[in-house]
């Protein structure tokens, strides 16, 4: 593990504790109190599996699919009952593998969640490029669906080939798009590929908004140990050089940035399912965020199954975090946004932001990583950078260390972070 990642983690929850996920709390579950609460769902299903992709996902077959869509939706009634009533929630996103395959029950799943939630931000889907289609767009639209995230990663033909991806024609997501329109359309792309240039970037964000897209997210590849992919990721230098113009070339264009990897070219374009102060997974992998505690559920498609047929929650682990050690977490997340506001760490917490890590945030604005206005803190393109850097620490450090571990143990007794 990282020393670096060690040295921050001891740091910042003032204490020599590890993240430590066990087994002991994985049935209980509240949520009846929380505010600003978010809903995720997981699909896991691929028709080709991207050697490069760390999240959870299997080949598709139609009868597991069914299957799996069956235990889901009892999951969800299993978890909606412990709540009285409905309970209002933000957003929902769906997220995969590539839950268009299921989008002939996606309708079925929302409604499920529609019997014990309040969904009042919208519902979000993720999509490969190849089922942008007028049929499968109706679909989804007709379900509910309110915004949409292309997984393009590069319109380029040569990136496609380094990723082992097929190539995009962006005409024909543009009349797919102008036939059936969304309040969002976002489009992902991966950057700090071998050899790829600022210009190779500035084209894909060109064309993702001439062909329909209002937001896009540029996310940094990350070399995750327990995938078969051979890309290395861009040295250091290269890569802040990478990002600092596209950041310089998207606020040249008036493109808002609403978080660390996104830009839009409006500003009510939203497309993010991690800035949410808490949420519920469903689904295998799926994580859950509460006020004091954070659980994943099962990577096993067929272990997850078997789980919710015994009438028992798929949680897999769960850590009961400290005060502070669910501060940092709060922070990490609200950061991604690129802006913290202290009133609402104070709302959250009950306690000021200053007094628990005044002299964190004095060391960032001296660092050039922060400014602060009307008592709003935001990152600059310094300190975008760098939570960028730290965050590839952390994703290595603590990520791939405990999806490679899941990958292998449906229900591990524990893991040390």
């Amino acid at each position: 593990m990282s020393l670096m990642t060690t040295l921050t983690r001891m740091w910042l929850t003032r204490s020599f504790k590890p993240f430590l996920f066990t087994n002991e709390y994985d049935d209980e579950l509240h949520f009846e109190d929380l505010d600003n609460l978010g809903l995720y769902v997981h699909i896991p299903f691929c028709e080709r599996i991207c050697n490069f992709c760390p999240y959870c996902k299997v080949g598709f077959e139609k009868n597991l699919c069914d299957r799996y869509i069956d235990a889901l939706v009892e999951e969800i009634h299993m978890v909606g009952k412990r709540n009285p009533g409905k309970k209002k929630t933000t957003s929902l996103y769906f997220g995969g593998g590539t839950p268009a395959l299921a989008s002939d029950r996606l309708g079925e799943i929302i409604k499920a969640l529609e019997e014990h939630f309040i969904i009042t931000e919208g519902i979000g889907v993720e999509l490969h490029p190849s089922n942008v289609t007028p049929d499968t767009l109706r679909i989804l639209k007709n379900a509910g669906v309110t915004k949409i995230s292309i997984g393009i990663q590069s319109f380029g033909e040569k990136f496609q080939k380094i990723l082992g991806r097929n190539t995009v024609d962006p005409e024909e997501l543009k009349r797919a798009l102008d036939e059936v329109p969304f309040e969002t359309v976002s489009m992902d792309f991966i950057f700090a590929l071998p050899d790829q240039t600022y210009e190779d970037i500035k084209s894909d964000i060109d064309k993702a908004f001439e062909c329909g897209a209002n937001h896009v997210a540029i996310y940094p590849f990350i070399d995750f140990t327990f995938t078969s992919s051979k890309v290395k990721a861009m040295p250091k230098k290269e890569k802040r050089n990478l990002l600092d113009k596209i950041t310089a070339y998207c606020t040249e264009k008036g493109y808002p940035r609403n978080s660390i990897w996104t830009f839009a070219c409006k500003e009510d374009a939203r497309y993010s399912s991690m800035t949410r102060d808490n949420f519920l997974g469903f689904g295998c992998s799926a994580t859950t965020l509460l006020r004091d505690r954070f659980k994943i559920n099962t990577f096993s498609v067929e272990e997850y199954c078997n789980r919710i047929g015994a009438g028992k929650l798929p949680t897999s682990l769960t850590i009961k975090f400290t005060l502070r050690q669910r501060m940092v977490y709060y922070l990490f997340w609200t950061a991604y946004s690129t802006k913290v506001d202290p009133k609402g760490f104070e709302k959250f917490f009950g306690m000021p932001l200053k007094r628990m890590y005044g002299l964190e945030f004095a060391i960032a604005k001296l660092a050039g990583f922060l400014t602060e206005e009307d008592g709003i803190y935001t990152m600059t393109p310094k300190g975008a950078f760098y939570y960028h850097y730290y965050e590839n620490f952390y994703t290595l450090a603590y990520i791939d260390k405990m999806w490679g571990i899941m990958r292998k143990e449906a229900f591990p007794e524990r893991i040390v972070l």
